[in-house]
């Protein structure tokens, strides 16, 4: 069974981007090849900042839609409880 992980991005704009995968290295680096996301047009991304494993794609994307309705700060709160 393939395990997902949820994860945060922080740019060098200083945003947040959130997003799922099934191989997390792979994706960071499809984001840093200009491969990933349409939302790295203009903006780089820096470090993975958060990560959370999730059961299956389902779970991921339910948990990915409640962190995408997060404000700013309160991202910064679950990735400050993260380190």
């Amino acid at each position: 069974m393939t395990e997902w992980q949820l994860y945060i991005i922080r740019c060098s704009d200083d945003s947040l981007y959130t997003g799922i995968t099934t191989d997390l290295e792979r994706r960071f680096e499809q984001h840093l090849s200009g491969k990933g996301a349409k939302y790295f047009n203009g903006r780089k991304p820096l470090e993975i900042v958060y990560r959370e494993s999730c059961a299956d794609r389902a779970e991921a994307s339910r948990r990915e839609a409640v962190i995408k309705r997060l404000s700013r700060r309160e991202k910064l709160a679950l990735i400050a409880s993260f380190h």
